[in-house]
């Protein structure tokens, strides 16, 4: 559709064809005022100047983000859509000839096959998720973890006989902190069935309540463990009746969410708990998928492996995944060498909701990036290419910091706004980029700023360091040590490195490094004070206090106040402090000392001398 462009009015001596002031433009992430005048057929430069005038400055290449690019279209008479990233990445495979929506449109019934459910064991930490994965599963996980915390996301498939079949049923494995809100958020979305797992001596608390709402935003149907039913305080009707708060009502109350009394410890009903979610999951969902066609899924987990390079954990959604198909998951590509199952396996090829491990990738993708099988390795790598690219360019413009021109000298009036910068390294991707979310979630205030500039998988490389050696940044290493020779150039070029194997440590200090940058406030504090019972004349030094420390003590270089008769006569600093002939750094309450203030030489017998500092004020 043609839409009709006037000139607009002058800017700057500039003209440039306006819209009606609803002419749609799209634009992607992270575009540039090239892309904006490319669409609209003008000289990029036209557009630099309309912005200056606007208050903003920016050359043409530079990535610029939606409020920038919003306040620009309203003055020319555009109405801006910037594309959303799945869009984008829907625009981008649909470039390459893949219509992932055409696809399941065109499956008929006689293409899907039943699937298993893909099962998220969720709840407060401490109720017993890993205990109960491993009652599943008939492994120990717990001893292998620091602090007893889920610290990865993981995948598992158990098979489980239910009304003379053997149905499998697949298991996310997500950590159980709070600070991994992200990872779970994630588990949700790729999830069919959610196990909420309270324990019945605690019941519900607010991690509980966090899980939940992650499950039930998803639309994903629950079904209830209520763990620690040997122990003592077990209480199960109070777990059943405070759920019925959260739209959880008991099948035994008239509800439809099944609640099954488990003992992980002892195994107790965990069958029943199995075909709970096999029950669920057939009530409520139709889990069907074509495994004859290209695979498609998720990276699930990606960790750099010394031996075997990078590793993904991959759910395949739809399709068979084969050796040797090429893949490319988010920005990272390659060709499958070889694919393992939860006990390390060889596989040859996985069917939908089967969770493997791939070796063969370039890079790390990132936990919850989508992965695909393209036809050939040039296709795979240039899709990787262009999303990198564009993500590149969204990031660009993420970190832009606008400031207009109004703002500029205030800016430099007040000082610039404190910024910590970090670099985030960790073993794996799903607690790198948790550890990310729950950093930039801390809250302290509009004048500190937090900035992650890079984040990545595997040991801190001496890159790492020169980068944080240019940004003056503080790097921050989860499950992970500094390289070959990389401690000493950190200690030479004076870079903070720190690590950690419990994420909670890591989001605390960061939080008491960030509350230290704010501006300090400080309050005085009284030293000591000294009565001045004698004057001595000195050609070198000056009129001499002879004193007698009343209270605290008396430090040499310390602020003085010199007071008479309620009055404060002046400021000045104890220059000189001696005891007897010989000089003293400090003398103490009921000593005698003699006391010179420099040039200040008002001081008369009586006179105090009171010494004070400036203290901070601990921040609550």
């Amino acid at each position: 559709m043609e839409y009709e462009q006037q000139q607009a009015p002058s800017i700057g001596g500039v003209q440039i064809p306006r819209g009606d002031g609803n002419t749609p433009l799209r634009l992607r992430r992270g575009a540039t005022l090239s892309d904006f005048a490319d669409r609209i057929d003008v000289n990029p430069a036209s557009l630099v100047t309309v912005l200056f005038h606007l208050g903003e400055m920016a050359t043409a290449t530079q990535s610029l983000d939606e409020d920038t690019f919003q306040a620009l279209g309203e003055e020319l008479g555009y109405k801006i859509t910037i594309v959303s990233p799945e869009e984008e990445d829907k625009e981008l495979l649909e470039d390459f000839g893949l219509d992932l929506e055409a696809e399941l449109e065109a499956e008929t019934d006689e293409d899907l096959e039943v699937r298993p459910p893909v099962v998220t064991v969720m709840g407060h930490v401490d109720h017993g998720k890993t205990r109960l994965l491993d009652a599943i599963r008939k492994s120990d996980v717990v001893s292998g973890e620091a602090g007893g915390i889920t610290q990865h996301i993981g995948a598992y498939q158990v098979h489980r006989d239910h009304e003379g079949d053997t149905r499998a049923i697949t298991f996310i494995d997500t950590p159980g902190h709070e600070a991994f809100t992200a990872m779970r958020a994630r588990g949700a979305q790729v999830t069919d069935v959610a196990i909420l797992v309270v324990a019945a001596d605690d019941g519900v608390m607010p991690q509980t309540v966090e899980a939940l709402n992650h499950a039930q935003a998803a639309n994903v149907p629950i079904v209830v463990a209520i763990n620690k039913i040997d122990t003592e305080g077990a209480n199960p009707d109070k777990i059943r009746q405070q759920l019925t708060e959260y739209n959880l009502v008991a099948e035994e109350y008239g509800g439809d969410t099944m609640f099954v009394e488990v003992s992980a410890t002892q195994g107790k009903n965990i069958e029943t708990l199995l075909d709970a979610v096999l029950l669920t999951a057939d009530a409520g969902l139709d889990l069907r998928a074509n495994p004859d066609k290209a695979a498609r899924g998720v990276a699930v987990e990606a960790h750099l492996d010394k031996g075997r390079g990078p590793v993904a954990t991959v759910l395949v959604q739809s399709g068979t995944l084969r050796v040797g198909d090429a893949i490319v998951a988010g920005t990272a590509y390659g060709r499958v060498r070889a694919m393992f199952n939860e006990h390390d396996e060889s596989v040859a090829e996985a069917l939908p909701a089967r969770p493997v491990m791939v070796i063969g990738l370039t890079s790390v993708p990132r936990a919850g990036d989508t992965f695909l099988a393209a036809e050939d390795d040039r296709t795979a790598r240039q899709i990787a290419e262009k999303r990198e690219a564009a993500e590149r360019a969204a990031q660009l413009a993420k970190r832009r910091k606008r400031i207009s021109l109004e703002d500029f000298a205030k800016a430099i009036e007040d000082g610039k706004v404190d910024t910590l910068n970090l670099i985030i390294k960790g073993d794996v991707s799903g607690a790198v980029e948790a550890l990310e979310d729950a950093l930039l979630a801390i809250d302290v205030g509009d004048s500190v700023d937090l900035r992650v500039i890079h984040r990545g998988v595997g040991a801190v490389t001496q890159n790492d360091v020169n980068l944080a050696t240019v940004d003056n940044a503080i790097i921050i290493g989860f499950n992970v040590r500094p390289a070959e020779r990389v401690q000493e150039l950190a200690e030479r070029e004076g870079v903070d490195m720190r690590f950690y194997s419990v994420i909670y440590r890591a989001i605390e200090d960061v939080e008491a490094s960030l509350t230290g940058m704010l501006k300090p406030e400080f309050e005085e504090k009284q030293v000591g004070s000294a009565e001045v019972m004698e004057i001595f004349r000195s050609s070198k030094f000056g009129n001499i206090a002879g004193c007698l420390v009343r209270s605290g003590v008396i430090r040499r270089n310390a602020k003085a106040r010199v007071v008479r008769g309620g009055n404060v006569l002046g400021e000045p600093t104890i220059d000189t402090l001696r005891r007897f002939k010989d000089d003293a750094t400090e003398v103490k309450d009921g000593f005698e000392c003699g006391i010179g203030l420099g040039k200040f030489n008002d001081i008369q017998v009586g006179d105090m001398i009171e010494t004070f500092e400036m203290v901070e004020i601990p921040r609550s």
